[in-house]
């Protein structure tokens, strides 16, 4: 239910969250203009913070991303400390923008690393949220509860995403 709610209230950006995915499964691989992509679907309420990651993306270099990403989406399984590894070697992208992309990937098995989230699974954020280890952890609570209820990580990730969002008002 909260996760419909997600997909009505945030209908563009749940629209660019298809398209990209789907783009990113067919071609296992992305580029400096998808990053830009992600980027402004992040960031788009956050015009300073849009336009400073905005420029550390455009500092990439086709070639590496198409490298980087084609191994972060062509491993088989849930090698998930590796494809954020690879995905986070680009510049500009951070934990936070790398889960984005795998979540845009594989739905079925990958979450947003999300303040909200976090709270409801694992109680208060520790400071340092924003890590790769700590997407990790998240990820596999988080996946644990969407195994329970027989539904894709990003169906769970996005109803926690707008309970929270609507209780912080």
């Amino acid at each position: 239910m909260w996760s419909r709610k997600y997909d009505k209230a945030f209908g563009w950006q749940a629209q660019r969250e298809r398209e990209l995915g789907a783009k990113f499964r067919k071609n296992k691989a992305f580029t400096v203009a998808d990053l830009a992509s992600v980027v402004e679907w992040k960031f788009c309420d956050e015009p300073e913070k849009k336009a400073r990651s905005l420029a550390l993306v455009s500092r990439n270099d086709e070639a590496n991303v198409n490298r980087l990403s084609s191994q972060a989406l062509s491993i088989p399984g849930c090698e998930d400390g590796y494809r954020m590894s690879c995905i986070t070697l680009l510049e500009g992208i951070s934990p936070v923008l790398a889960s984005i992309i795998l979540a845009f990937f594989d739905p079925k098995q990958y979450c947003i690393l999300d303040g909200y989230a976090w709270k409801a699974l694992l109680g208060t954020p520790p400071p340092n949220m924003q890590s790769t280890q700590n997407y990790l952890v998240l990820l596999a609570v988080i996946r644990k509860t969407a195994a329970k209820q027989n539904l894709d990580v990003r169906v769970i990730d996005k109803a926690f995403f707008k309970k929270g969002h609507d209780e912080s008002k």
